[in-house]
This record gives structure tokens, sequence and C-alpha cells, in this order.
């Protein structure tokens, strides 16, 4: 019966085309987990911890503190994670609680210098 045959061939052709789509989906979803938690393990780099400090000095200091120093007023950056990055990317550029959103106003390059700074004086 060709017609069975062709059916099955279909069949086995649209099977192994799932199967690939589940395997590429498996593979994506595992590289953004593992680029997601990477994070934890990240080094501050010296220049852009140093092109942060300035950012911060023009936009963050004056709620955040001197020299991440809060008045207790505001969240101490002091206290966040290397596994905490994108929720500190996300409270910046959405803003969060009395934090107004930074989108548009401060570049995401300026955020990860930022974020350099930042843990660049966590003890």
């Amino acid at each position: 019966m060709p017609g069975a045959e062709g059916v099955g061939d279909k069949g086995e052709e649209r099977g192994m085309s799932v199967r690939s789509f589940c395997l590429g989906l498996s593979m994506s979803v595992g590289l953004m987990c593992q680029s997601g938690s990477g994070f934890a393990n990240e080094k501050p780099d010296p220049q852009k911890a140093e092109a942060g400090e300035q950012i911060y000095g023009d936009y963050c200091q004056t709620c955040h503190g001197d020299n991440l120093v809060s008045n207790g007023q505001t969240f101490d950056l002091r206290r966040l994670t290397p596994a905490e990055r994108r929720r500190f990317e996300t409270s910046v550029e959405n803003g969060k609680g009395q934090m107004p959103p930074w989108r548009g106003v401060i570049d995401p390059e300026q955020i990860d210098k930022i974020w350099h700074f930042i843990m660049s004086k966590r003890g």
C-alpha cells in the first residue's frame, strides 16, 4: 500500500521535526538558565566599576548614599548578591516602590557599569 507508506513517512518526518524542535527548545532553555546563573560567578571589572562610580554619583547617590552607604530609607545596594543582577537591572529599568523607572535615562551599558561598581564594593 503505497499510500500507507507515504502517510507513515510523513508522520515519521513530522515526528523527527517535533523531536528536533523539542531538543532545540530544551537546549535553549538550558542555555538561558545557565547564562542567568552565570552572573553569580562574574567578577567586577575594575574599569567598568570606575566608570560606574561616576554614573552612580550622577543618578543614584542622592537616594542610595555616598559610596553606597544608604541613610536607611532606601535599599542598601551593598546587600545585593551577584545572583541578583537581573533583579537589579529590572528594578533600575522599571522602578520599584518609591524608586522611579530609569529606562530611557540610563542605558543598559551604564546599568552594567553601575552593577560592576556595586559589586566592587561588596566586601
